[in-house]
């Protein structure tokens, strides 16, 4: 408001300490009236479609936790019991052990050889969607299966339809959970994938039962039934905006995909070490239970070992994660170190002898399946956990697709591999000493990570990265990517 000052020129009359300017401009002639707000039902779609972040670690994200704690149980828990079918298909079509093993290990390489065409489309259309119908492409694969006269049915409906299927659930679940966490991510994402191992504790014994009483015709049946529960999975998957999202979907099919994110050397170097371990990490999933069953364990037998491995897995997830999330020890480094011992444990399983006897437990194979999983538990959450640093969290979701990517590439050479050395020297040892050195190479090249390994430099505390580019640990020992490139800078000291 104006008022004639000194000698008649207007003076402008300051407004009380506190008082908004829309009451000015209310006073004012001429000046342009205040923007009206929207109406209170357009702000409740907008809310609804788009909520704001619930605070970190915790909300709806715990209800995304448990979604893809069933996600991850119905595809890769199911995957690794799958392989107490394997003999009684090959017996049904009178094929060789390497022919039925291609059923999984397609299966196994579609779902994530195509998991960046899952996280493309969730980063398009939201990850809810694309995880419906996934969960419904998953289910009619299996019970496409369950009616196939040849083996080529089964590579076509286990192998593309239910590989296809997966892909199009695993990376957009475990993605979406990654944006709801900071502080506690490596432990929500290893509660999450918790249900790898408690899937297959439930559904080895399940599943022998299932083939003992309805054949495999029937029993692939069923399990369509159950993996159509992927889909109201998906509805739990609310989407989040946080500030380092880009303003606008990826343009084109490479930005889209994610391939840009090979430009940077840590994440060239962790996928070159991810694609080494995936030779070897996924074999067994298809192997373990025939194995066992050749040791002369019976079908209930190799499910307990089985079993093991699934109550090892589960149990180590959830501390790997823990441990994580302490800041004690980079999360490079032990990346490294369990991605070791998931190796010595596949060694193990490979050397331990073998019991010619129907009624032993099969007591040092039941114990080396349980170290494996263990350490292979151990392991599984870092892959995922570490993403966000290399990447930050606006680009978690495409990272986590081209991880399943790279792991494919070892996961259609390994259970393959494995079943032709079977075949050559009648036993499973060569093909999980075989396996196991794949495991350890990529180990090895994991030390080439920022943070992977001691430094004796004086311990200086970096500077918190912004939003957008993520943290590897929001603990003084953390490895850092400078904006301008690889660089590190590391909290640690000899």
């Amino acid at each position: 408001m104006e008022r004639a000052g000194p000698g008649g020129a207007p003076t402008r009359r300051s407004l009380p300490s506190g008082a908004p300017p829309a009451q000015e401009a209310g006073r004012t002639p001429g000046r342009a009236a205040p923007r009206p707000s929207p109406p209170p039902t357009a702000q409740r779609g907008r809310t609804a479609m788009t909520p704001k972040p619930p605070g970190p670690d915790g909300g709806w994200g715990w209800v995304v936790a448990a979604a893809a704690f069933a996600v991850n149980g119905l595809s890769y828990g199911l995957l690794r019991s799958l392989g107490l079918a394997l003999p009684d298909l090959a017996e049904h079509f009178d094929r060789s052990t390497q022919d039925t093993a291609w059923v999984s290990a397609l299966a196994l390489a579609v779902q994530q050889a195509a998991s960046p065409v899952g996280s493309a489309l969730s980063t398009r259309w939201g990850a809810r969607p694309v995880v419906m119908v996934g969960g419904v492409l998953t289910s009619l694969g299996f019970v496409f299966s369950a009616f196939a006269r040849s083996l080529l049915h089964l590579y076509l409906g286990l192998g593309v339809l239910a590989g296809s299927g997966w892909a199009l659930v695993f990376a957009p679940a475990l993605g979406t959970l990654s944006r709801y966490f900071s502080r506690r991510r490596v432990l929500a994402v290893g509660l999450a994938l918790t249900g790898n191992g408690a899937s297959s504790l439930l559904l080895a014994p399940t599943l022998q039962l299932l083939l003992d009483t309805f054949g495999w015709r029937g029993a692939l049946l069923l399990l369509g039934a159950v993996t159509l529960h992927l889909a109201p999975c998906g509805a739990l998957l609310r989407p989040l905006e946080l500030p380092g999202d880009p303003p606008a979907p990826p343009r084109g099919p490479l930005a889209a995909l994610g391939l840009d994110l090979f430009a940077r050397r840590a994440f060239l170097v962790f996928a070159l070490g991810t694609a080494l371990v995936g030779g070897g990490y996924f074999v067994p999933y298809v192997h373990l239970a025939p194995h066992a069953l050749d040791g002369g364990l019976g079908g209930y037998g190799a499910a307990l070992v089985v079993t093991a491995a699934a109550l090892g897995d589960a149990g180590a997830r959830l501390l790997s994660g823990w441990l994580a999330d302490r800041g004690w020890v980079p999360l490079s480094r032990l990346l490294a170190v369990f991605g070791a011992l998931t190796g010595l444990g596949l060694l193990a399983v490979g050397l331990v002898p073998l019991v010619r006897s129907r009624e032993g437990c099969g007591g040092p194979l039941l114990a080396a399946a349980g170290v494996y999983g263990l350490s292979a538990g151990s392991y599984a959450p870092l892959v995922f956990g570490v993403l966000p640093g290399l990447v930050g969290v606006g680009g978690v979701v495409q990272a986590t697709g081209l991880v399943m990517m790279l792991m494919s590439l070892g996961g259609l050479l390994g259970p393959p591999l494995s079943g032709f050395l079977r075949e050559e020297t009648g036993d499973f040892t060569a093909s999980f000493l075989t396996c196991g050195s794949f495991i350890l190479s990529g180990s090895f090249i994991y030390m080439g990570l920022p943070g992977a390994l001691p430094s004796c430099r004086p311990a200086s505390r970096p500077a918190t990265p912004p939003p957008e580019r993520g943290e590897l640990l929001p603990a003084p020992q953390v490895a850092l990517l400078s904006p301008g490139g690889p660089q590190s800078t590391l909290d640690t000291a000899c």
